[in-house]
């Protein structure tokens, strides 16, 4: 923080709440398409959107001087590069995540931070009574909205991940937890000769056969539906899971690698998909996620010792870490 003035400093992150509202509201219009490649009078852009005018240009003026947009003469406004990151078609879009954690139902359970941290109850299940699976089984509107985040999420994730690991020597790659199957179906077109299986809860897994279908994989991959505490699909020669460990806490997490270590096969991978926390005083990023894992859904990001730990305790040790150029590596694991 040097040269910076530790007052405004402590001031700008004291109220970033309001910064991280107003690009949930801008996501949730979809100011960013409205806006597309050219400046537009913010009056054109409220009659598009169908909001009040005037509250519309207090908000693109905010997040102007924010840095997502950028306001010219007259009110027009234009996309800064930062703001392209919005667009339905980035290449790298976030506004789906943007619209996502901006919703009432997450933004009232960090608002329930303080109890989390006086007695260490998940904040989250506290303010409504159930974990966020259970919560967005209930209302399928916030379910959908969910799925395009982490679609939009994992679509650099994706890319990098199978630029970054040789896929080509297995035979059959089982993706567990694999949502709709982006990922494997990434892998399974980068590596025609591999088959796959994707495993998640049979209500997730329904949404799959567009994914696959569309990727030109879906006569290599299989979809079964099950519950990963209990027992994944056996034949694997490769584990994934991807962004699966950090929603659970270490015995949960233990369990579900306690599954996989009693169906992979002796010479069989464990490639586990997650951020890995950095040492003291580094990667603001992972260490809030960290914290939205407490919040939300009472999981937690882990350090490579960690992950070493609850891998020995499974059955499996950890050989080595990948980069894959994005916040999350490869952890991979053999069974002992």
């Amino acid at each position: 923080m040097s040269g910076q003035n530790p007052y405004a400093e402590l001031m700008r992150l004291t109220n970033g709440y309001q910064v991280s509202q107003a690009i949930y509201v801008a996501a949730t219009l979809g100011i960013a398409d409205l806006l597309g490649d050219e400046p537009r009078d913010s009056d054109d852009i409220a009659a598009k959107a169908g909001v009040h005018p005037g509250s519309l240009y207090r908000l693109l003026r905010a997040l102007a001087a924010a840095g997502v947009f950028h306001e010219d003469a007259d009110r027009r406004f234009s996309l800064t590069a930062i703001g392209q990151c919005l667009r339905s078609d980035a290449d790298r879009t976030l506004g789906p995540w943007a619209e996502f954690v901006g919703r009432p139902y997450q933004w009232s359970a960090w608002g329930d931070l303080l109890h989390g941290v006086q007695t260490g109850e998940t904040p989250f299940r506290h303010v409504h009574g159930a974990d966020p699976w259970e919560y967005r089984s209930r209302h399928p509107e916030e379910g959908a909205i969910f799925d395009r985040a982490m679609t939009g999420m994992s679509r650099r994730m994706t890319q990098a991940t199978v630029a970054a690991y040789d896929f080509s020597r297995f035979r059959c790659v089982i993706d567990v937890g694999g949502g709709h199957g982006a990922l494997l179906a990434a892998v399974l077109a980068a590596h025609p000769s591999v088959r796959g299986v994707l495993f998640d809860q049979p209500g997730v897994v329904a949404g799959a056969a567009a994914v696959l279908r569309e990727a030109g994989v879906a006569d290599r991959c299989e979809v079964v539906g099950g519950n990963f505490f209990e027992r994944v699909p056996e034949g694997g020669d490769a584990y994934l899971l991807k962004t699966v460990l950090h929603d659970w806490d270490d015995a949960e997490a233990r369990a579900i690698l306690q599954a996989c270590r009693r169906f992979i096969g002796p010479e069989g991978k464990l490639l586990v998909l997650e951020r890995l926390v950095a040492p003291p005083n580094e990667d603001l990023e992972a260490k809030f996620f960290d914290l939205f894992m407490m919040t939300v859904t009472g999981g937690r990001e882990r350090a490579r010792e960690e992950f070493a730990t609850l891998l020995a305790d499974a059955g499996f040790r950890l050989d080595a870490v990948t980069r894959t150029g994005t916040p999350i590596c490869i952890i991979e694991a053999a069974p002992i």
